[in-house]
Parts: structure tokens; C-alpha cells; sequence
């Protein structure tokens, strides 16, 4: 399917979203975010890919975050509309960050306000020199990134940069764990590649069960999350190479 601010591209059982308006630093507005979010269930149903890099396109930005004049421009929109489109918005980190199979984030350039939103949504994330985080919604009277943010770098660091909204320059964040590997900017996408053909190429239900274990698990006792694990080897043992991880966990009871 055609995007018309992603491009999606697939190599070697990896799924690439590009996001695509490097003219405003690929700011991501409310057709963007519609784009990305197809883009994900996509490749989702897609049973050739096994994991999906995400990235922007141009050498400044991975994204610069929310569309500042759309977002103004909204302020005259009706309300029934205004409520359907924030709805549309407020859901597709979930998604992303709910996505049953791996996701990488090749970290081009600045991550400002929703960027960050977006790059903490992501199971891991590779930059370079020119990588920026900026946590900016308490500056506009907002919230965001509380339940992801503190899962990276922990609760103090992630306190310390929602409140202020500084700058985390490419070294930090490689220090603070916001970054899994921090490497020249022209060598980004062959990191992410390297990680993703690796996942791509172990079976899917070990890689999604993996990821389901480790989602669910939080905030469980130590002892649950042994069990549950055991619970997910037995039921695994009657895996075919037919079966789609949706039927699989249907049997379960937690799709």
C-alpha cells in the first residue's frame, strides 16, 4: 500500500518505515501519524517480516515531533472533528509501543517533543553524533512519555528530563540507555539492519513471546513471571509452522 508521508520499504525480512516531510523535519502531522499507524498494522499482518525499523528521512531530523501549524490551525475546527482527531493521535504510540514484533528506531537526527514520544514507543533505538532528545510537553502545558520514558533511563533521570526538557545530547543518551548503540550518522541504518535481520532470522514465536513476556511482566512478582514464562514454553510445544501468532494467542485467551 501507498503512504503519502511514509514510505515503506522491506529487505530481508525487515519492514522500514520512513518517515517521509524532511521539509519541516518530518513533523509529524495528522495525516503522518494516520500513515505511520497503517504502516504498522501492515507489516504487523505481514508474516515475511520479522521486525521493523523505523526512521526519518533527510540528515537533520528523525522527527522534529507534533505539526506546531496544524496544530493551530485545528483550533478552528469543529469540536466533534477535534475530538476524533485527538483520538487518532493519543493512540498510535500504544500501537507502536504494543506492536507484536520488534521495533528499532534508526535515530538520523533530532527527536524533539513527539519524536521522543515516538523513539520511546520503540523496543530499541540506534544513533549517531547528530541525535537530539528533547522532552518538551511540560513547556506547552502537556504531559507524555511517563509510562515509557522511566522504563529506559529510570525514574529519577526520566523525572529530571520531562521536567526540564533539555537537551540530551547523542553521548548522554547512549550513557543513559535512551540509545542502544551510538555510532557515525552514515553507518545508522546498517546497525538497524544488523540488529533487525538478526531478530528476522529466530523463529517468531520465541521473538514475539519474548516481547509479550517482558510487556506484560511489569509490575509482577518475580515468581509470576517465571510462571507465566513456563506457561508460554508449554503451550508452545504444539506450535506448527502454520499457526499465526494471532491464533496462537487466541488459544490463550490474550489477544
Amino acid at each position: 500500500m501507498a503512504y503519502e508521508t511514509v514510505l515503506l520499504e522491506r529487505d530481508q525480512g525487515v519492514g522500514i518505515i520512513i518517515l517521509n516531510r524532511p521539509e519541516v523535519l518530518n513533523a509529524m502531522n495528522y495525516q503522518l501519524v494516520g500513515d505511520l499507524d497503517g504502516a504498522i498494522t501492515e507489516l504487523e499482518e505481514d508474516d515475511t517480516i520479522g521486525a521493523i525499523i523505523v526512521t526519518g528521512s533527510g540528515e537533520k531530523a528523525f522527527t522534529a515531533g507534533g505539526d506546531i501549524h496544524e496544530q493551530r490551525s485545528d483550533q478552528h475546527r469543529a469540536p466533534e472533528e477535534l475530538a476524533q482527531r485527538s483520538e487518532i493521535r493519543a493512540g498510535w504510540s500504544w500501537h507502536l509501543a504494543s506492536c507484536r514484533k520488534p521495533t528499532i528506531g534508526a535515530m538520523n537526527g533530532l527527536a524533539y517533543g513527539g519524536g521522543g514520544v515516538l523513539a520511546t514507543s520503540l523496543d530499541m533505538r540506534v544513533g549517531c553524533e547528530r541525535t537530539v532528545f528533547r522532552f518538551l510537553a511540560a513547556a506547552y502545558g502537556r504531559l507524555n512519555t511517563t509510562w515509557t520514558l522511566p522504563m529506559i533511563v529510570g525514574w529519577p533521570i526520566a523525572k529530571e528530563l520531562l521536567m526540564t526538557g533539555r537537551h540530551v545530547q547523542a553521548d548522554e543518551a547512549y550513557r543513559l540507555g535512551l540509545l542502544n548503540h551510538l555510532v557515525p550518522a552514515d553507518q545508522v541504518m546498517e546497525k538497524a539492519m544488523e540488529i533487525g535481520v538478526a531478530i528476522a532470522g529466530h523463529r517468531p514465536e520465541s521473538i514475539q513471546g519474548i516481547k509479550m513476556m517482558l510487556t506484560e511482566d511489569i509490575g509482577s512478582t518475580w515468581r509470576d513471571m517465571w510462571s507465566r514464562e513456563k506457561e508460554y514454553l508449554r503451550q508452545m510445544e504444539n506450535w506448527t509452522v502454520e499457526d499465526s501468532f494471532t491464533e496462537f494467542l487466541a488459544r490463550r485467551g490474550r489477544d
